[in-house]
């Protein structure tokens, strides 16, 4: 099975395949195109500079084109992976790899004759990076879920209830697919592969990485749950320190409707508040300083606040607290976030062909990630069969047969 030339993780030399650069300029990676956590993690592997080969269903299109920004930066392949020469090219895809992303529901990838044990059996050192939403066992593996389930089970989705304030129950709060499907999924999933890959530098085996949504995001209540040790999270949803219940770790809307986050936690944090708001509150005030620990005043502190912050627009009051210790900023729309002062200064936007995007993080010194442009649907196909061995004629025929796209 002719592949291409071993690279650093493969045991020979180093074999920088990315033109982008980047920490991963000489990992090797074939995502298996999905939903979800995957191509966010594929998205991340390639800005960092890792080479990543998509491989894109032949029936009719790929599920990664509903999400085309995120499938940044890879190299696209079309294959049909129910005939036995599309399955082929992807056992040869995986002789070249490193690493392997995949997202779907367990046991796809063994109906396929793509699972670990074939995999293993062509490259030993592979690292198996697998991402679902329940895992890959267990009683509700089999079934279907999405982010908003998996955090209902982990406790996250209760942590993220807030107190009305009017007698009525309190209700979790949806957070969108940031919390589960990113950050307990696809990043998750994205340390175990990097972790996993040095290991490898180690004993030159392979293994699988076993990621899901669910624990992963019970991993990250690990917080909550040291708070509730130490009695800081111990009360009815909305009434702890963190989410809410506190009048000075609270959302309080401003005179023109948007609104202004203040996390005034520490004391000295919070004199820096009200010196910048040349507040001098008198004892009995539920907002003073001495009475700010008594959770007993709390409702009547967040309700003060709230009178206060309700007489000035958002910008009125960031200008007078931004650039200071008071922890306070204004709550800003996607739309605006590329022209705050600091986002800007950061440059934490990037022109991403005709999209303005967050930029790649963590920063490096020496290597810096650099996004990739959207590929063209089954871009790099012909190259990539090309690379792994097979002859014009052969590429000429895996196409004729529709295998190929």
């Amino acid at each position: 099975m002719p592949v291409r030339a071993p690279g650093l993780w493969h045991g020979g030399g180093v074999t920088d395949s990315s033109p982008r650069g980047g920490p991963l300029a000489v990992v090797r990676t074939v995502e298996f195109a999905g939903l979800g956590p995957a191509p966010f993690a594929g998205m991340l592997l390639a800005d960092l500079g890792a080479d990543v080969v998509c491989v894109e269903r032949a029936d009719g299109g790929s599920d990664l084109a509903q999400t085309p920004l995120l499938s940044r930066g890879r190299r696209s392949v079309v294959l049909d992976l129910k005939a036995d020469a599309g399955r082929e090219v992807a056992r040869r895809l995986l002789a070249w790899a490193d690493l392997l992303v995949e997202g779907f529901r367990p046991g796809v990838m063994e109906r396929l004759g793509l699972g670990p044990e074939e995999a293993f059996a062509v490259n030993p050192r592979l690292v198996y990076g697998r991402v679902t939403g329940w895992g890959q066992d267990g009683p509700l593996a089999r079934y279907a879920g999405h982010d908003l389930a998996y955090l209902a089970l982990t406790g996250a989705l209760a942590a993220t209830a807030r107190d009305p304030g009017d007698g009525t129950r309190p209700r979790p709060l949806a957070p969108g697919a940031l919390l589960g499907d990113l950050g307990g999924g696809a990043l998750q999933l994205v340390i175990g592969l990097l972790a996993a890959l040095v290991e490898t530098g180690r004993s030159g085996r392979g293994q699988v990485v076993d990621a899901s949504v669910m624990d992963g995001t019970a991993y990250l209540t690990t917080f909550v749950h040291a708070l509730r040790d130490v009695g800081f999270w111990n009360a009815p949803p909305g009434r702890n320190l963190l989410d809410s219940g506190a009048p000075f770790y609270e959302v309080y809307e401003c005179a023109d409707g948007r609104h202004l986050a203040v996390a005034a936690l520490e004391d000295r944090f919070y004199s820096e508040l009200l010196r910048l708001l040349d507040l001098d509150l008198a004892p009995e005030d539920p907002r003073h300083p001495c009475r700010r620990h008594d959770r007993a005043t709390w409702p009547q502190a967040k309700a003060a606040w709230a009178a206060l912050f309700a007489t000035r627009s958002r910008d009125d009051w960031a200008q007078l607290l931004q650039g200071s210790d008071a922890c306070v900023a204004p709550v800003l729309d996607l739309a605006e976030v590329p022209e705050h002062p600091h986002v800007a200064g950061r440059a934490a936007y990037r022109r991403i062909g005709d999209h303005l995007l967050p930029a790649p993080s963590p920063r490096f010194s020496r290597t810096p990630a650099t996004p990739g442009a959207v590929p063209q649907r089954g871009n790099a196909t012909a190259a990539v069969l090309a690379e792994l061995g097979y002859s014009p004629a052969q590429i000429a025929q895996l196409r004729g047969a529709g295998t190929v796209g």
